[in-house]
């Protein structure tokens, strides 16, 4: 999280008051999360494991989120980050044994191994990981993913649920960051040009109503999705029976994919040197 400044205040009631500044961002809602789309779900998780690995490689040590809830973190520019680090912990638990290192969660109990220096082995951050798991992994990740991805994710969210010992943030990391390179090119290439129908092409053109909603969607009053290339607007358009055109903007999601308007008319037309509008053709 940005800080952007800070100070320190002394009161007659609380001495030594620190007051920080930081960016604004937007309280995480789980249930309006699961109605965005797949792309915008993985990158949350991909920033939520950025921010996990490097509270397993921060300067003071791996540090855990003793309190680690959805309400301990908002919405920045698209990426998830922590506002609350009262609960923060660099703490790792020593041990005589690896019953000393047991881990309790509501619904699963770990023990992890003891080390020969009397800690037990990575504790905070397989803390950390579980946590992500059980609160963002298990819902945002396999939810609607690509079929070519699934396997893959499956593996990943499986290997978290039962703290596999090769699991850590650095493999986590390095599994989310190689699948963000490849989410345009096997998620959204696989486009289908329509054979029986045919789309007028307007430049420099908006359709500024005629929307109806669909999921998911970018827009909350509209039909705005994430698309390849032309093909895939053709595609998703011929396959509402209430859409009549397309309207793409010069808008991308964070992947590169190009958002489109899908409209239920082409009655009103108005000039926008930033769009291009695709009407169907009725015989």
């Amino acid at each position: 999280f940005q800080l952007y400044g800070y100070c320190y205040q002394d009161s007659n009631d609380i001495p030594d008051t620190l007051t920080t500044i930081t960016e604004l961002g937007s309280p995480l809602e789980m249930i309006q999360l699961l109605q965005t789309s797949w792309e915008d779900r993985f990158r949350i998780c991909l920033s939520l494991v950025r921010l996990l690995h490097y509270l397993a490689h921060s300067p003071l040590g791996s540090v855990t989120l003793l309190d680690f809830r959805p309400r301990q973190f908002v919405i920045v520019d698209g990426e998830l980050k922590v506002t609350d680090l009262d609960d923060a912990s660099i703490e790792e638990s020593s041990c005589t044994s690896n019953s000393d290192c047991f881990m309790e969660f509501p619904a699963r109990n770990f023990t992890l191994p003891c080390s020969v220096e009397g800690r037990c082995q990575s504790m905070n951050e397989k803390r950390n990981l579980y946590n992500a798991y059980r609160f963002f992994f298990t819902y945002l990740l396999p939810h609607s993913a690509p079929s070519s991805l699934r396997p893959l994710l499956d593996k990943i969210v499986n290997a978290t649920e039962d703290e596999n010992e090769t699991v850590n943030s650095s493999f986590l990391i390095k599994s989310l960051q190689h699948h963000s390179r490849s989410v345009n090119s096997e998620f959204t290439q696989k486009c289908v040009k329509s054979a029986n129908t045919k789309y007028r092409r307007v430049p420099e053109a908006f359709i500024p109503d005629e929307n109806y909603r669909c999921w998911p969607s970018y827009h909350h009053k509209g039909c705005l999705l994430s698309v390849f290339d032309i093909s895939e607007a053709i595609e998703i358009c011929d396959s509402y029976s209430q859409c009549k055109a397309f309207v793409v903007t010069n808008q991308t999601t964070w992947t590169g994919r190009q958002l489109v308007f899908f409209k239920m008319s082409s009655n009103r037309i108005v000039p926008d040197p930033d769009k291009i509008t695709y009407v169907k053709v009725t015989d």
